[in-house]
């Protein structure tokens, strides 16, 4: 490879990393073409991107970010390395999760960056899965939020729309 490929490369992985605030970086060595291209295919599906690098090519983009977090991800760089870019923080861990379930013993998870957080070593695969997408958590916050108004008009419901009636209901649900 030309110096001048390696500069390209580095120069899209550094964007890839600045565009995407989460990935995984893991270790898909030995996958047959059948289940490479299974795993291609559910990362597709996902909206992961996933790509394959060099160390050396990967490591220089990390250190080009400045970002003292992401460069404790460097020691996780031996052997084969495959990047799982994501916009959802947990889609590439549920997925992994899933593969291994179906009997694939690969991608498994070197490291991650997740929400301005690094996570080192497969053992923090289901605390990456039980991270909340944005959505999610949107939905809870409205769950949240609901909750009290549901109970006025509940007991607004239930005391036949007087004040006194109201004041009565809330009261023994406080206590309650």
């Amino acid at each position: 490879m030309r110096r001048e490929e390696k500069s390209q490369i580095i120069e899209s992985l550094s964007a890839q990393i600045k565009e995407n605030p989460n990935f995984y970086i893991t270790d898909i060595s030995g996958l047959n073409a059948e289940n490479t291209t299974k795993l291609r295919r559910a990362c597709y599906d996902k909206g992961i991107k996933l790509v394959v690098v060099k160390n050396t090519l990967l490591t220089i983009a990390i250190k080009n970010t400045e970002n003292e977090e992401m460069q404790s991800l460097l020691s996780t760089l031996v052997g084969n390395t495959a990047i799982m870019f994501t916009e959802v923080a947990n889609a590439p861990a549920k997925l992994i999760k899933q593969l291994n379930k179906e009997g694939l013993e690969k991608p498994v998870l070197k490291a991650a960056y997740v929400q301005e957080c690094a996570f080192i070593g497969a053992e923090k695969l289901d605390e990456l899965a039980n991270i909340k997408s944005k959505e999610e958590l949107i939905g809870d916050v409205i769950t949240i939020l609901q909750s009290p108004a549901r109970n006025v008009i509940s007991a607004l419901q239930s005391a036949g729309g007087t004040i006194a009636g109201l004041v009565k209901t809330l009261s023994e649900r406080e206590e309650k």
